[in-house]
């Protein structure tokens, strides 16, 4: 596993280059000027990511209007991607990251413990990035309830400065 550096606000967000739910390449330079919500979560079709995929998709046209994508990564494959959406009508774009590339370089890919067991997964975290392409606020070990509407107080916060 690589060595990864904790991310602060300010600093240029990592690249990446992942598969979306169509299998299509989407590159974080296609966000060049624009803002956007990268939010990082452990597993399609379980009820915590379930709750915030789809709460992102109901919040969509919010961030929209002020011109921020959401773009959500997992380690799932594409095809779980295609399934998750299509069985919870999602509206946003889910990126496929199973040699967590992206992963790792957010810092999120982490040892976790459960029940006396210890393996890697996802600890949720959103990153909101500038047009700019720098990290301009950061979210870690998120809880679902309420974390959206979180996302889209401090977007709007920051546009108005």
């Amino acid at each position: 596993m690589a060595e990864t550096r904790e991310l602060a606000v300010g600093v240029e967000a990592p690249g990446f280059c992942l598969s979306n739910q169509e299998g299509i390449e989407v590159c974080m330079e296609e966000f060049q000027g624009k803002w956007f919500v990268l939010y990082f979560y452990p597993r399609d079709n379980t009820k915590g990511c379930t709750l915030e995929a789809i709460d992102f998709t109901l919040n969509k046209g919010d961030f929209e209007s002020l011109g921020a994508f959401i773009i959500g990564v997992s380690p799932d494959s594409v095809e779980s991607h295609k399934n998750f959406c299509t069985k919870h009508d999602l509206g946003i774009t889910l990126l496929s990251d199973p040699a967590h590339e992206a992963l790792e370089k957010y810092g999120v890919w982490k040892l976790k413990k459960r029940f006396g067991r210890e393996y890697h997964g996802v600890v949720r975290s959103s990153f909101l990035t500038d047009p700019e392409g720098r990290i301009a606020h950061i979210w870690r070990n998120v809880r679902v309830k309420g974390h959206v509407e979180a996302v889209k107080e401090k977007l709007s916060e920051l546009i108005e400065k």
